[in-house]
């Protein structure tokens, strides 16, 4: 028996993604001085479709049918920015634009978990009885 929705599952699978896209953020700020180090981020399109495949199953009613294989898919979280204009020293960091994701990742963070809390209330008022 499943105790709680798909939404809270996917609610939970926002908060991992925006954790990662947070420490990914900060690396590239801590590294903004540091020679021929190159920027990186989170896909948001390549973290849902690994945690799309991660739920998905096939369903084979005969052996003749194929196996349901995930192993040509994206498998990688976090990519290296390539679009980004090179400082003197090879660096590509560009603290600016990084404090700005970091922003629009908090903003992004606080919806998800106002989200789950009032998930998570919901299920409380039914407990209580709609008390």
């Amino acid at each position: 028996m499943k105790l709680f929705s798909n939404t809270i599952r996917s609610l939970e699978n926002a908060l991992d993604y925006s954790a990662l896209r947070q420490k990914v953020i900060s690396n590239n700020i801590a590294n903004v001085d540091t020679p021929n180090y190159k920027a990186k981020d989170v896909s948001f399109k390549n973290q849902l479709a690994i945690e799309i495949e991660s739920q998905m199953r096939a369903n084979r009613t005969s052996d003749k049918h194929f196996e349901f294989s995930t192993s040509n898919r994206v498998s990688r979280q976090q990519f290296t920015k390539t679009d980004t204009a090179y400082n003197h020293n090879g660096n590509n960091v560009d603290i600016d634009k990084e404090m700005a994701l970091l922003a629009e990742n908090q903003i992004y963070y606080n919806a998800v978990t106002e989200r789950i809390s009032g998930k998570f209330n919901s299920l409380k008022t039914v407990i209580k009885g709609g008390n």
